[in-house]
């Protein structure tokens, strides 16, 4: 998945606010403060490949300026890999950039307190519903020779059952980064690859 920091990249399937429903808030910060208190929650975090992505343009290391003109969307994305899952965190409620910033940043604070309380299996459940939801498929179901990874024309029964093997041992829900969409994805294609290869 490749993030871009500007213009904002919303993630895949997350529901927008509607602008007549976005409110002021309280947290009277600045873009320049926000932006850094952000990066430092992340980084507490233990996270990597950070990309933070609004419509705020970018300074020459990669991150918004602190000094810009009220947005049309304020929307923000942070990406990021924690533990080797691809997460994000997205807010557009507040109309101001920095707001919904701060907002990004006190909700990851609030889930590493969770850690620091002594109930990590919670930080790891609360986790998983900020995946990073992948963009959406295009052209309909992927075909199964491509679902796992073998050549139509000459795959043989069994090369198909060592391919759904090794997928499902890197896809089940059970495991880190699985999922039971790709769970199921991985299965229908070796039933139908079974179907149809009789080598």
């Amino acid at each position: 998945m490749t993030v871009e920091a500007f213009p904002l990249q919303w993630p895949a399937g997350r529901p927008r606010t509607p602008t007549w429903r976005r409110e002021a808030s309280n947290f009277r910060v600045t873009v320049g403060i926000a932006r850094d208190e952000l990066f430092a929650e992340i980084g507490r975090l233990g996270a990597r490949n950070v990309v933070v992505s609004t419509n705020i343009p970018l300074r020459q290391d990669g991150k918004p300026y602190a000094n810009t003109p009220r947005l049309e969307d304020p929307g923000v994305a942070a990406y990021f890999t924690h533990k080797g899952r691809s997460m994000c965190f997205a807010c557009d409620r507040w109309i101001k950039v920095e707001d919904n910033m701060r907002a990004v940043s006190k909700t990851i604070d609030a889930l590493r307190g969770i850690s620091r309380w002594g109930s990590g299996d919670m930080l790891e459940a609360a986790f998983t519903g900020f995946a990073a939801l992948p963009a959406p498929a295009t052209g309909g179901p992927r075909a199964w020779w491509e679902v796992l990874g073998v050549e139509r024309a000459t795959a043989t029964r069994e090369e198909c059952k060592i391919a759904h093997r090794a997928l499902a041992s890197q896809f089940h829900p059970d495991k880190a980064g699985g999922s039971n969409d790709r769970m199921s994805e991985v299965n229908v294609a070796l039933d139908k690859a079974l179907q149809e290869v009789f080598r």
